[in-house]
C-alpha cells in the first residue's frame, strides 16, 4: 500500500473478515479441475478431517501433513465419512481451497488493553469488526500481530515441529509488571522468557511497540534494548502510536508533534548504532510520527526489506521512490479528484501540484524535494467524523465521511480513493459502503489506487 492507512490497529484483518463457524475439519469450498483431489472424487461442500491419520485444526495443519506423495485422506460428506488414497507429483498441489483457514474456531483475546481499537468503535457495524483475534495462525498467514497471552503447551511444541514463523508479537512493554499493567491481565507471561524460548526454537519475530504517552514512553529505550537483545530471533521493531477515537474512554492521549520529533531523533540514533552493530536498523518508526512531527521519513536503505510495510512503516518512503522520476512526468488525462486522510494530504498536494514538499529531513535543513508531476490532480483530504478528529489515516476512512466531504464539488472526471480504506478483498469500507455506492451518490466515476502512478496514468 502507499496511501498512508493502519486499519490493523484495529485487529480487523483478512482474518476478521473469514470468520465462521467452528469445524471438526475443513469444509472445502472449490476443487480445481485436473487436480489429484479432483481425480480422487472429492466434492465442495465435504469435509476433510484428517490427512495420513493426523486431525487438521487449520489450513496449516492441511498444508503440513499433506506434503508426503502417497496420502490418505478422511472425508466427511453428509452423514457418511470414507477414506480416500491418492498419489500425487512430487509438489504437486492437491487442488483444495477452504471456506476457513482455521477449522476448529478463532482465538479470542482474553487481554483488556485500555487502548484496544476495538472498543473504541461505534456500535452499529457489522459483527465481524468487533471481534478480538489473538491466534497466532493468523499472524503466521497474515502478520497480524498477537499477544502470546493464551498458548498452551501443545502450541509451543506445534510452532517448533512445523517452524510457524516469521511471527509479528505485540510487545508494548518488556518489564513483566507494566505490561501485565497495559495488557490488564495480571497473569501475562513474562516476554523475555518466551521471545527466548522462540529463539531456542528457530522462529523469528517481528515486535510492535504501541507508543502511549504517560504508560509506556518512557519505558521505550529499554523495551528497545531488550528486545535488540535477542536478535537475529527478533527481526524488526516496529514503533506505532497509539491510536484513539472519539469513543475512548480511559483519559489517554496521542503523541504531540514535538514528542514526535523527540521520537524520531531517538530512533534515528538507535538505528545508526544497530546498523553498524549488526547491519540492520532493526528499529523503525511508522510514518505518522515524521508526519505528525512534519519531517521526510527514512531513505529506503534505512528500512532495510520493509518488515512491517503492513504495520504503517514505509509506506510513505516508498510514495516517494515509487519509480517517477522528476523530469518524467506521467500525463494525466482531464481532471481527478484523490481524497485521502488529512495527514498524507501535504505530501500528496505536494506532489500533485508541483509544489515543494512541505517537509523537513530529520536534521532540520530546508525543505526537501520539488514536484515530481504535472497534473491535473485536485487532492481532498476527508475529516473523519466516523472515528473523531483524532484519527487522521487514510486506512481509517469511511464511504460516508468521503461523500459528505465530496458531494457537491466539482470532482472532475474521476475519483480517486486509497486502497487501504477497503476490506482485504477491496470490497466494502468499514461502514459497509461499495465503490458503487459511492459512485451512485457522488454522481462520477470511482476507483482505488494504492500508488500515486495508478492516479496518474
Amino acid at each position: 500500500m502507499t496511501f498512508v492507512g493502519f486499519a490493523d490497529d484495529l485487529g480487523l484483518s483478512r482474518a476478521s473478515e473469514r470468520l465462521g463457524p467452528s469445524n471438526s475439519g475443513g469444509v472445502i469450498s472449490s476443487v480445481r479441475r485436473g487436480s489429484p483431489a479432483e481425480k480422487a472424487g472429492l466434492l465442495p461442500g465435504d469435509e476433510l478431517l484428517s490427512v495420513n491419520g493426523h486431525r487438521l485444526r487449520d489450513v496449516i495443519d492441511y498444508r503440513f501433513y499433506s506434503a508426503e506423495e502417497e496420502l490418505q485422506l478422511v472425508i466427511r460428506r453428509g452423514g457418511e465419512v470414507f477414506t480416500r488414497r491418492l498419489r500425487r507429483g512430487y509438489g504437486e498441489d492437491l487442488g483444495l481451497d477452504f471456506q476457513e483457514v482455521v477449522f476448529d474456531g478463532l482465538r479470542r483475546c482474553g487481554n483488556r488493553c485500555s487502548f484496544c481499537f476495538v472498543d473504541q468503535l461505534p456500535p452499529g457495524m457489522r459483527s465481524s469488526l468487533y471481534i478480538k483475534d489473538d491466534d497466532y495462525r493468523y499472524s503466521f498467514l497474515w502478520g497480524n500481530f498477537i499477544t502470546l497471552s493464551n498458548w498452551s503447551e501443545e502450541d509451543w511444541e506445534r510452532v517448533g515441529e512445523q517452524g510457524l514463523s516469521p511471527l509479528y508479537v505485540s510487545v508494548h512493554a518488556t518489564d513483566l509488571e507494566l505490561r501485565r499493567k497495559i495488557f490488564g491481565n495480571p497473569r501475562l507471561p513474562d516476554i523475555r522468557e518466551q521471545l527466548h524460548r522462540l529463539s531456542h526454537l528457530g522462529i523469528r519475530v517481528h515486535a510492535q511497540v504501541v507508543v502511549v504517552p504517560g504508560l509506556n514512553d518512557l519505558h521505550l529505550e529499554r523495551t528497545v534494548s531488550d528486545l535488540v537483545g535477542f536478535f537475529p530471533a527478533v527481526q524488526s521493531i516496529g514503533v506505532v502510536p497509539v491510536g484513539l477515537t472519539r469513543y475512548h474512554r480511559a483519559g489517554l492521549r496521542g503523541v504531540t508533534p514535538r514528542e514526535a520529533k523527540a521520537l524520531v531523533k531517538q530512533v534515528s540514533l538507535w538505528s545508526e548504532e544497530f546498523r553498524g552493530r549488526y547491519g540492520r536498523s532493526l528499529v523503525y518508526l511508522a510514518d505518522e510520527f515524521y508526519l505528525v512531527a512534519g519531517l521526510l521519513s527514512p531513505s529506503a536503505e534505512e528500512y532495510d526489506d520493509f518488515p512491517q510495510l503492513e504495520n504503517g512503516i514505509g509506506l510513505v518512503r516508498r510514495l516517494l521512490d515509487e519509480g517517477i522520476k522528476k523530469g518524467k512526468p506521467l500525463a494525466a488525462k482531464g481532471r481527478k479528484t484523490l481524497a485521502c486522510g488529512i495527514l498524507i494530504a501535504p505530501l500528496l498536494e505536494g506532489m500533485a501540484n508541483e509544489l515543494p514538499l512541505s517537509l523537513q529531513d530529520p536534521e532540520g535543513q530546508e525543505p526537501v524535494g520539488s514536484a515530481l508531476l504535472s497534473t491535473q490532480i485536485e487532492v481532498i483530504p476527508i475529516e473523519n467524523r466516523f472515528f473523531g478528529p483524532t484519527i487522521t489515516v487514510s486506512g481509517l476512512l469511511t464511504g460516508r465521511d468521503v461523500i459528505a466531504a465530496l458531494r457537491g464539488r466539482d470532482l472532475g472526471e474521476m475519483v480517486y480513493l486509497p486502497r487501504s480504506m477497503f476490506d482485504a478483498k477491496g470490497e466494502i469500507t468499514l461502514d459497509g459502503m461499495t465503490v458503487g455506492d459511492m459512485e451512485a451518490a457522488l454522481g462520477v466515476k470511482v476507483t482505488m489506487a494504492e500508488t500515486m502512478r495508478e492516479v496518474l496514468t
